[in-house]
């Protein structure tokens, strides 16, 4: 009898093991699955179909702007616009001085020209002129021009004697470019 008892609690586990094999190779299938997807990803498209998602999301095109003209013919208003264009072509001065020269210190100009109380406060006041709606949009821009000004800032750092590499000249370029982009797109809102 104990011959039996012990021949069927082997069958069992056999069984069992059988069971916990297929289940295992099951989870290692899904496993490797998962691994392939997070190690390879494919481009990050998915949300672009058309013109949805080309665009910074809750940000209105320029041309739906609802704009309270009284409020924008204001000396106040205009003297911000005029400051945001100035800062846009700032930018472009120093991307061509990049260009010219790819060990230039862009820190002194950054700091100097675009004093961060005084650049928020033009783009407020630009602002000031759009309905709310509007400004939901425009603040997100707003917002992006403050980090990519920042993220020009610590990009140009650069420690004294090295040479800035081939890499950094280019990672500089393209904060240059994506701050460009972004004062455009708000000078863009301007009737």
């Amino acid at each position: 009898m104990f011959l039996t008892e012990r021949l069927f609690t082997v069958t069992s586990l056999h069984a069992q093991a059988e069971s916990s094999r297929g289940e295992f190779l099951t989870q290692i299938a899904s496993l490797v699955a998962l691994s392939t997807v997070t190690a390879f990803p494919g481009s990050a498209n998915a949300a672009k179909y058309g013109a949805i998602g080309a665009a910074p999301t809750g940000v209105l095109d320029p041309k739906d702007a609802i704009i309270d003209d009284e409020v924008f013919a204001t000396s106040a208003v205009q003297t911000a616009l005029k400051e945001v264009k100035t800062y846009a072509s700032l930018v472009s001065e120093m991307k061509t001085a990049l260009a010219s020269n790819s060990q230039v210190n862009l820190g002194p100009v950054i700091r100097k020209q675009f004093d961060f109380a005084k650049l928020r406060s033009d783009l407020n006041t630009f602002n000031s002129a759009f309905d709310e709606e509007t400004q939901r949009g425009t603040d997100r821009l707003v917002r992006g021009i403050i980090q990519d000004l920042t993220e020009l800032e610590k990009a140009n750092e650069q420690k004294d004697g090295i040479e800035r590499s081939e890499r950094r000249v280019a990672n500089v370029n393209a904060k240059l470019d994506k701050l460009l982009i972004a004062f455009n797109d708000i000078i863009a809102f301007a009737p």
